[in-house]
């Protein structure tokens, strides 16, 4: 779906708009149908991958909020034990009083009882569900880190100032140079540039529990030809050349969302020539799908 809509983007001589951003009705008269089609498709993938960055944040501040519920009713369990205690003192200490204290006590030391069983119970429930969120969280760092090692051992012919690969909060980040994939003002991938996409989709599809994100990045020095009006339509239509090398090696297209963010991302000052070389990059952001997550979080979710 990805590549269909990428293709219509490439072909379009308007700007690709940023996420979120309408054209003015003077434009929108102006372009085709399928690039229409295409921007409603580009805003729907930057809605999902919105909507899944915001269920893994609400899932890092479940989890913490989970742990505060923990220990809340670790210290609860441990008053309730020991109110038991003194409450089964005291009955003993009084049963050779009136009946009725008897009664009292005995109805008291009851309630006492189902109320630590309740609260047994809801602190192993949340126990298990901490328990399972951290397994989760463990297995997918595991899996990050181990989709890393693999990409790197891909990837280890090819120089440092051709590519890097490192991971940041829990994704895989393939950063590679214009060096490598471009020439200046082009977006078609050199021969080295497409061993090393050809390399990297192989080990795409040995994982097909990850989704990469193709970020297109250039300097600031402005560009403008006949088939690019700025930087921002550059970087797109490089980002869109890299998802086309992919999915023609087998990578699922629906795995994969192409966008460019042309110099509003910068590594580096673009007031030196190799803060400009590094700025001028395509990087690849390999992430875990949180489909586990889900459906560990509906399972919870009422109780």
């Amino acid at each position: 779906m990805v590549y269909g809509g990428a293709m219509v983007l490439l072909g379009s001589c308007a700007s690709v708009k940023p996420c979120g951003e309408s054209y003015t009705d003077t434009q929108e008269f102006f372009q085709s149908k399928k690039f229409k089609e295409a921007f409603e498709e580009r805003d729907s993938l930057c809605e999902r991958t919105a909507d899944l960055e915001g269920i893994l944040a609400s899932t890092e501040k479940d989890l913490a909020s989970t742990k505060s519920d923990l220990e809340a009713s670790r210290n609860q369990v441990k008053n309730l034990t020991e109110d038991l205690a003194s409450s089964k003192k005291q009955y003993e200490d009084l049963k050779k009083s009136s009946g009725a204290q008897v009664a009292g006590l005995s109805s008291d030391l009851q309630a006492k009882q189902r109320e630590l069983a309740e609260k047994e119970e809801l602190l192993k429930n949340r126990e298990e569900r901490l328990k399972m969120l951290e397994e989760i969280v463990k297995k997918q760092d595991e899996l990050m880190k181990a989709l890393s090692n693999r990409v790197k051992d891909a990837l280890m012919g090819f120089d440092a100032d051709e590519l890097s690969v490192e991971m940041r909060d829990g994704k895989v980040y393939v950063s590679m140079s214009d060096k490598l994939l471009f020439k200046s003002g082009s977006d078609a991938v050199e021969p080295k540039g497409v061993e090393a996409l050809n390399k990297i989709a192989e080990v795409l599809k040995k994982n097909s529990d990850i989704s990469m994100a193709v970020e297109g990045h250039t300097d600031s020095i402005p560009i403008k030809t006949n088939r690019f009006k700025d930087n921002w339509d550059l970087s797109v239509a490089r980002a869109t050349s890299v998802v086309r090398i992919l999915t023609g090696n087998g990578v699922e297209p629906d795995r994969l969302i192409a966008s460019g963010k042309g110099e509003f991302s910068p590594k580096a000052s673009n007031s030196t020539k190799e803060g400009r070389a590094t700025n001028r990059r395509t990087e690849l952001v390999l992430s875990p799908k949180l489909n586990e997550l889900l459906e560990l979080l509906g399972q919870y979710s009422d109780r």
